[in-house]
């Protein structure tokens, strides 16, 4: 049953960054999406998170004080729930036009993609997500084996798909997640073989006949300094990863998580106080 818990923090005084703070922490305890206040900058957050992964002490010790409440939601439509709360078309670098299909205006882009998001994180909204957007915009996709981990929505794999990918392996660990990815691939790209959405871990990369030339990772601090030893293994020599879903400050940490698993650093990008790293297989 695809069950929800929806929690609202409030944020006194109001600050948008320290709501972006607060995303990051309840995004590392197994939140997944998340809705500021639209009627006031940084004044409050809205989390979602299965039902099944809900720990109301450990929320209460990321909220750090401030006061917030949980609604359990039964499974729904949850199109519905982003089309009433949040989800509005987005252009990024003025390229890429994100929108879903209940929206009837739509801003004319290179790139179009529909996403009709279930409780599943990147529609572009999120700085972290509109920083890894930029880096494929600024590859050569063209004939490339591409790995996205944590695909999420699959938006990432999707522009790459677009951008000329030859194939796009598409990992995601939620199983409701890697079911919108399947419809939202199909949604742009028909019944192209060219993202192959899978729901697993880095595990799935694991026994795989391919290196990958541009690797994705938009996940979080921990998982990718975690994995990223596999990451590089799954890499051919020459190869690119880029990496989000941390902070400005955090990218010590990945920098020799990344160093030590042999990848050199070639890049770097951020939007506020979001980054993004990229790095090469020598």
């Amino acid at each position: 049953m695809n069950d929800y818990y929806s929690v609202r923090f409030t944020i006194e005084p109001p600050s948008a960054d320290a709501a972006d703070l607060l995303a990051y922490d309840l995004g590392e305890i197994g939140y997944e999406s998340f809705v500021g206040d639209d009627r006031c900058e940084g004044a409050s957050l809205t989390a979602y998170i299965p039902a099944g992964a809900y720990d109301e002490a450990a929320t209460a010790a990321v909220a750090a004080g401030r006061p917030f409440t949980a609604e359990f939601i039964e499974g729904r439509d949850w199109n519905a729930e982003w089309e009433k709360n949040y989800f509005k078309p987005i252009v990024v670098d003025g390229r890429v036009v994100v929108f879903s299909s209940f929206h009837t205006e739509v801003p004319d882009a290179e790139y179009r993609i529909t996403v009709n998001p279930k409780m599943a994180f990147g529609t572009g909204h999120h700085a972290t997500t509109n920083l890894m957007m930029r880096a494929i915009l600024a590859a050569d996709c063209r004939g490339l084996e591409v790995v996205d981990m944590g695909t999420g929505t699959g938006i990432l794999g999707i522009l790459a798909a677009m951008r000329g990918a030859a194939h796009v392996l598409a990992v995601e660990i939620d199983p409701f997640a890697a079911e919108n990815a399947v419809e939202n691939v199909a949604l742009n790209l028909g019944d192209s073989a060219v993202v192959e959405v899978v729901n697993s871990d880095a595990s799935a990369l694991d026994g795989r006949d391919f290196t990958a030339d541009l690797f994705l990772a938009n996940i979080n601090r921990n998982i990718i300094t975690a994995d990223i030893g596999r990451y590089a293994a799954a890499m051919r020599r020459g190869a690119t990863l880029v990496t989000s879903g941390f902070y400005v400050s955090d990218r010590p940490v990945v920098a020799a998580a990344a160093a030590a698993a042999g990848l050199e650093a070639a890049g770097a990008d951020e939007i506020d106080s979001w980054s993004s790293l990229t790095f090469v297989k020598p």
